[in-house]
């Protein structure tokens, strides 16, 4: 990402590149990172990237990296208003002993209260945004997604143990794919 960016930076002009954060992931402790190049004047690429890394209190795991690719189209002119897109994703995950209760389309999250998961997914989904031109050079980006991922884990007896239980098993997960609020800085 960041060669192509490289590559990419001497033809800029105004507003055909953006770099990003995600405020959603910053409260998380997620670092991440985005970058937006326009295409044509209502198609952008956007390419996204996070990671989290750090230790958790409690044997509390919530290691992960996955990166995020998607295709905007939007509605009046990049960079501005409503936007459709199509994305992808793909990463690993190392997460457990999460107490929680939910039980969402499907998928037991309450699993993560007692148990940890270690594996990698891939993915893709559909996304609807709307971007609030700030200023000159800055917007303020909402976006929400829903899709469809595959994955492939290990389960272990608990967030801190080594003990594994399950080895190699699938889920197919459906539901929300992505959840931004980015702020945004137009090059």
């Amino acid at each position: 990402m960041l060669i192509a960016a490289i590559l990419y930076i001497p033809e800029v002009k105004a507003q055909d590149v953006a770099i990003k954060t995600n405020l959603a992931y910053d409260a998380t402790a997620s670092v991440n990172l985005g970058m937006e190049f326009a295409l044509t004047q209502q198609w952008t690429l956007d390419v996204s990237g996070n990671l989290n890394a750090w230790n958790m209190p409690n044997d509390m795991k919530w290691k992960h990296w996955f990166v995020q690719p998607e295709a905007r189209y939007w509605f009046c002119e990049k960079f501005a208003g409503h936007f459709l897109g199509i994305h992808a994703h793909s990463g690993q995950y190392n997460v457990g002993g999460i107490p929680n209760n939910i039980n969402f389309l499907g998928t037991d999250f309450s699993r993560l209260s007692n148990s940890r998961f270690q594996g990698w997914f891939v993915g893709g989904g559909i996304a609807y945004g709307y971007a609030f031109i700030l200023g000159k050079h800055f917007n303020l980006e909402l976006e929400l997604g829903i899709g469809y991922s595959y994955t492939r884990y290990d389960r272990f007896e608990c967030a801190g143990c080594g003990r594994k239980v399950e080895e190699n098993k699938e889920h197919h997960y459906v539901g929300p794919t992505k959840a931004a609020v980015n702020l945004v800085y137009l090059f």
